[in-house]
């Protein structure tokens, strides 16, 4: 699909000045130039024209505010003299696979005082001895190149200027790069799954809770029945010992009697 039917389908009923990044990877420029991206996308920070078929940046519209723009992959040679002109908060370039041969055609880059990270991957000029030297001395500003400094550091992964993402995106991806959802993904709307996997922590929750409460009164109502045991024990041994006390003052009354018996007789 051509980029500007593609970026009008997207943006629907949304106002460009509403953008902030905009992906238009893999569609593609009809004669080469940049289509559908106009200066009504005002608050554009991130643009991305990877594999669109670019040959020049002429084209492309005013927009301050832009700092980081992806066109690798494309046939750009040279004619970077724009940049400065319309993007002067550009402060990451990625040129990576397009037709830079020479050093020269990096001159106009000088004037973007803000760039602080080029990639230029793929390209012709970095087949050059000493491409990395003279390319940190054709632009000072520039910290890092292809992803490392002067000394060889890469750009850490921490640093906010290259790698944190800036707000709202309007994705606009092509047509053979879109995946098909699993059929997992179609079983119902996002958050379901999390909202039921709450909804059984909750409920067991409340079943582990009255089960202990549940526990708790089987206890106690356990150990009622241990004293209740105890008291009637202790009720079955003092009644035991009375009846033998009594046993044995009857015994002895008998044993009384038979000798007054045997008195009268003598």
């Amino acid at each position: 699909m051509e980029m500007k039917k593609r970026i009008s389908l997207e943006l629907r009923n949304r106002s460009p000045a509403e953008v902030r990044e905009l992906v238009v990877d893999s569609c593609r420029s009809a004669d080469g130039e940049v289509e559908g991206v106009t200066e009504e996308f005002s608050a554009l920070e991130v643009l991305s024209m990877v594999n669109v078929g670019l040959g020049s940046l002429a084209k492309l519209p005013a927009l301050p505010k832009l700092r980081k723009l992806e066109v690798s992959d494309n046939s750009i040679s040279g004619g970077l003299d724009a940049l400065a002109e319309k993007c002067p908060n550009l402060s990451y370039l990625n040129l990576s696979g397009n037709h830079i041969k020479e050093l020269s055609s990096l001159q106009p880059l000088q004037n973007l005082k803000n760039l602080k990270s080029l990639d230029l991957y793929s390209c012709g000029v970095t087949a050059a001895d000493g491409y990395r030297d003279a390319v940190f001395r054709l632009l000072p500003q520039v910290v890092y190149l292809d992803g490392f400094d002067p000394d060889d550091n890469e750009v850490p992964e921490s640093n906010g200027e290259f790698r944190v993402r800036f707000g709202p995106v309007l994705l606009v991806p092509c047509v053979t790069r879109c995946s098909v959802p699993d059929e997992d993904d179609e079983a119902g709307p996002p958050g379901d799954e999390d909202e039921d996997e709450d909804e059984d922590e909750e409920e067991g929750s409340e079943v582990g809770l009255s089960y202990l409460m549940k526990e708790g009164i089987q206890d106690e109502e356990d150990d009622g029945d241990y004293v209740e045991e105890e008291e009637d024990d202790e009720e079955e041994e003092e009644d035991g010992e009375d009846d033998d006390a009594l046993a044995q003052g009857e015994k002895r009354k008998r044993d009384a009697d038979d000798e007054g018996d045997d008195d009268d007789d003598e």
